[in-house]
């Protein structure tokens, strides 16, 4: 198996590896990636990298319906903001399809959540699939809130008892828009978890790969779905990157954007 050895590079230098030794603000995490050709969510992804730095400084800030904060992440891949977000002792729902929940997603998080009482903070694994109507969702199964494929979802992990459910604090997803057929599902889900979790901050990170499908979502979320769509400062998110030790080059990550939706009026 090739380990890199220098995981904070930018993730498209560092594709080829099959494991990754990421650091963040300190913490080691072994990181598992595949590249298939089944799903890309099997392996790290630009924005997730720059996503997470730049929660890393804002969390603190969200004003928690919990004792202990709440996050829910759709689409979570490979599970770096999710662990990332979990070190900051937030309990965490890291969401996916089942392929890659059982291909990477659910490994890392079991190889790298961490068991000492330092962090009592929690995270599960389920799956949520964005095709699959809200009103057929079931916060409360501790396999799958949402699943086309039933018997798939039979092979996952069961999580421990209670499951997290809404209402959460905060809501993530990162180098999620990328395919215009998937622009609706994804803000119908995003739409749904604010609407049940009594309109928390929403934060998206995205690599601007195509222009016309960023503009579409981020059209479709204020126009459609009612959101304020609001873009984070390009100085903001490089100040948290090098906190984190992301000390890249401009041209290394100049297409990611961090987009915070609001819901209107709530």
């Amino acid at each position: 198996m090739r380990v890199s050895t220098t995981a904070t590079l930018p993730a498209h230098h560092i594709k080829h590896l099959q494991s990754l030794n990421y650091h963040f603000f300190g913490l080691p995490f072994l990181l598992l990636q595949r590249q298939d050709g089944t799903s890309t969510g099997t392996a790290l992804w630009l924005a997730a990298q720059c996503l997470s730095a730049y929660l890393a400084t804002i969390h603190k800030s969200i004003s928690p319906r919990h004792t202990r904060p709440r996050v829910l992440e759709l689409g979570s891949g490979i599970g770096l903001t999710a662990l990332a977000m979990n070190s900051f002792h937030w309990d965490v729902l890291a969401t996916d399809t089942a392929h890659t929940i059982c291909s990477v997603l659910a490994p890392n998080i079991a190889s790298n959540h961490p068991t000492s009482s330092r962090n009592d903070a929690i995270i599960q694994v389920r799956e949520l699939d964005w095709l699959v109507p809200p009103e057929s969702w079931d916060w409360g199964n501790p396999v799958a809130v949402a699943s086309s494929k039933p018997c798939l979802s039979a092979n996952l992990t069961r999580v421990c008892n209670p499951v997290l459910q809404p209402p959460f604090d905060l809501i993530v997803s990162s180098d999620t828009i990328y395919a215009v057929e998937l622009v609706q599902p994804l803000l119908r889900a995003i739409h749904t978890a604010v609407i049940a979790s009594g309109s928390p901050p929403v934060y998206l990170g995205i690599e601007r790969r195509d222009s016309a499908v960023i503009d579409r979502a981020l059209s479709e979320a204020e126009d459609v779905w009612g959101f304020t769509v609001t873009r984070v400062g390009h100085r903001s998110v490089s100040k948290a990157m090098k906190k984190g030790g992301l000390k890249w080059k401009k041209e290394d990550w100049d297409g990611v954007e961090i987009w915070r939706l609001k819901l209107k009026n709530v």
